[in-house]
């Protein structure tokens, strides 16, 4: 017996103490239970509560003894659950027939009905399709199904949760519940009497809004009829759960309609479009909005994308005039509409352009107070359309750009957002051909300076070609840092630190360059090489940030050489070649870190053991043992002369200042390269570390 099984029955057992009269006699029916399969010697298991209650049942069956039976219903519900399928079918009609009875004998009773109900979901979810077919399965369907329309909550409440369970969860291997076509009927019959009876109607959308099924395609649309007439009987929330029910059932409306169908059924939805400021149902509308077109896409791709102009212009204003919760619930469908019902084969087509003028409306003054959300959907465009952006969104971007450059302009990151949803679509080469820089003097087709765009730049390029980076952004660099120096020649120290800093800016894109590039084999090259070296060498300013985009390179490239993945910019054969390609370099690199990682404060260096480590990783593991045999020469030179640091240089003044003794710099190298080195040579860093614990 299972122990969750045997943790039910004991709180059951405790009870037999309760102060309550019916908690009481559930316990002491238990008691009774057990005592009998103990006398007939039965196995102690789920299935001879089972028989032994069942027994009982049908003794008490016509005894008028409530009590009873409420206990010993009570306690099947507890059992069921834990007995097999194939017994629930064996005893299917015996236990119909006694729970049937107790349904109707039982009417005023909430625990019991509440118990019978449970009981019979538990009978009726272990059937197959050919007791469905009984009448009395049915007849038990059409009852709970009436129960879940009853006056009493609680009832009401354990009904709609029995039938939802037993609709959703067809027997095996039917896709559409044998009993669907009876569920579809009360469903209409109640709906149909909607305006003489509200209440059971509201019900009745209840259940149907909690349940996830397959409806019957004969009688689907009269189904779908029968919840569009609804918000037309001008009852708030009838309409609202009129349209979340709508919702539920449109889940299998690509099952159940064809393609002309469903955009029949669309329109009769769109013509139903309540008024902004009813917030409750207008949500509930733009839900099943949502869920329909993009159920539409799946069956007429090519139709539904024809129609997203004229629907997103006719949602859009809701997103100017509607509620905040009305306003979201509008922009959450165009953004899923966007996003779910522009075919690829359809990026640049002139229904794009449809759809982008559309959007370009809601950059208007009219529509200032929303403008955030309207952003949001801009956005959402740039990243589903991609490099089909471009030309088509080049207008948009840049009314974006001057948008953000107002000076009281409450919205920059939103701003922001659509911008760099821009640079991610398009590249930065195409991005700064539409929003030119201006930083240098250069002439353009505008004269207006956008070094904030630098900033924004470099948390959005990815998968870009490095060689636009050696062959644009790198002269700027230099230009601009040649033109910090001859500031600073003229004693025109401001001007200087600004270009100073944009030159800085500039070397920060060089990460999102080697998130990697596509082109590493054309573009790394050993003039780029020598000059990154010489940079890291010679420009502290610039290290970090040279150091930070070597280490992406390495790591991202080793990742997709060693996955098998489709899905990464470049394939792992091409990696594996960037790879090798970077790893010739390894060794220069290297040399150049370690001089200056021993040359650099201990609290300000983690980022030049991360790179190498990064370059560790590339090459090979004969060249790991050469220069961990090099280190470990150096460390034990290093050793020879090596005294422990005085009081004044463990302060952190001075440790910030000044790089650690020797000794320590080539401990630590060592030690990072523990993970990549073979068994001897493991073994030499054994032996230092004893030297090193005897000093």
């Amino acid at each position: 017996m299972d122990s969750e099984f045997e943790h039910q029955l004991q709180k059951l057992r405790d009870k037999i103490g309760s102060k309550t009269p019916h908690q009481q006699q559930h316990a002491a029916m238990l008691l009774a239970v057990e005592e009998t399969i103990t006398e007939q010697k039965a196995a102690v298991e789920p299935a001879s509560y089972f028989a032994a209650l069942l027994t009982l049942m049908e003794q008490q069956s016509g005894s008028g003894s409530n009590a009873l039976s409420n206990a010993i219903i009570f306690l099947l519900s507890v059992v069921l659950p834990h007995v097999s399928a194939s017994m629930l079918r064996a005893k299917f009609t015996t236990m119909m027939a006694v729970l049937s009875q107790s349904l109707d004998l039982a009417s005023a009773d909430v625990a019991l009905l509440r118990s019978v109900i449970s009981c019979l979901e538990t009978v009726l979810l272990a059937q197959d399709a050919s007791s469905w077919r009984q009448p009395i399965a049915q007849g038990t369907l059409r009852s709970l199904m009436q129960l879940s329309t009853d006056s009493k909550p609680k009832i009401r409440k354990r009904a709609q949760e029995a039938v939802s369970s037993l609709l959703s969860r067809p027997p095996p291997p039917t896709a559409i519940h044998p009993a669907a076509h009876i569920a579809s009927r009360f469903v209409l019959e109640m709906l149909a009497n909607a305006k003489a009876d509200p209440q059971a109607a509201m019900h009745t959308l209840q259940l149907v809004k909690q349940t996830k099924m397959l409806w019957p395609a004969d009688e689907f649309e009269g189904l779908c009829a029968a919840l569009m007439q609804l918000p037309r009987l001008n009852t708030p929330y009838v309409a609202t759960l009129a349209f979340q029910a709508l919702e539920t059932v449109f889940a299998s409306a690509g099952e159940s309609l064809d393609e002309d169908q469903f955009r029949d059924l669309l329109i009769s939805v769109i013509d139903l479009k309540p008024n902004s400021s009813d917030s409750a149902t207008s949500e509930a509308w733009f839900n099943i909005i949502q869920k329909g077109y993009i159920a539409y896409a799946q069956i007429g791709a090519e139709a539904c994308f024809q129609s997203l102009p004229d629907l997103i212009d006719l949602v859009l204003p809701d997103i100017e005039l509607g509620k905040s919760s009305t306003r979201d619930a509008a922009t959450q469908c165009v953004w899923a509409l966007i996003r779910e019902c522009i075919p690829d084969s359809k990026l640049g087509s002139d229904g794009v352009q449809a759809i982008i003028k559309v959007l370009a409306g809601g950059l208007s003054y009219r529509y200032r107070g929303s403008w955030a959300l309207v952003f949001l959907l801009i956005a959402a465009l740039f990243q589903r359309l991609g490099k089909f952006a471009h030309p088509s969104m080049d207008a948009v971007a840049k009314e974006v750009a001057n948008m953000r450059m107002e000076p009281e302009f409450q919205f920059k990151d939103e701003a922001d957002a659509v911008l760099g949803a821009a640079i991610r679509a398009v590249g930065p080469q195409v991005f700064l051909e539409i929003l030119p820089l201006n930083l240098d003097g250069s002439q353009s087709q505008d004269n207006v300076g956008r070094a904030w765009l630098l900033p924004l730049m470099k948390s959005h390029i990815r998968n870009a070609p490095l060689g636009y980076f050696v062959s644009t952004m790198l002269p700027l660099a230099d230009k601009l840092s040649v033109q910090s120096q001859q500031f600073v020649s003229q004693n025109r120290e401001l001007e200087a630190k600004i270009y100073n800093a944009l030159s800085q800016q500039v070397w920060a894109l060089l990460s999102g360059f080697c998130n990697v590039p596509v082109d590493i084999l054309d573009s790394f090259t050993v003039g780029f090489a020598e000059r990154l070296a010489n940079e890291i060498l010679e420009v502290p300013a610039t290290r970090s940030a040279i150091c930070g985009a070597l280490q992406t390179l390495l790591t991202a490239v080793h990742a997709l050489a060693h996955t098998e993945s489709a899905n990464g910019p470049i394939t792992q054969q091409q990696a594996l070649a960037a790879e090798m390609h970077l790893a010739r370099f390894a060794p220069d690199y290297l040399a150049q870190l370690f001089n200056v990682f021993a040359l650099s404060p201990g609290n300000g260096r983690g980022y030049l053991m991360d790179t190498i480590t990064a370059f560790l990783a590339v090459i090979t593991p004969g060249e790991v043992n050469a220069t961990f045999a090099k280190v470990c020469a150096m460390l034990d030179q290093a050793l020879k002369s090596h005294k422990p640091p005085t009081a004044a240089e463990l302060t952190e003044q001075y440790l910030e200042a000044h790089p650690p003794p020797t000794a320590h710099t080539m401990t630590d190298l060592v030690i990072v390269m523990v993970p990549y080195l073979d068994t001897e040579h493991a073994q030499m860093l054994v032996r230092a570390a004893f030297v090193l614990a005897n000093q």
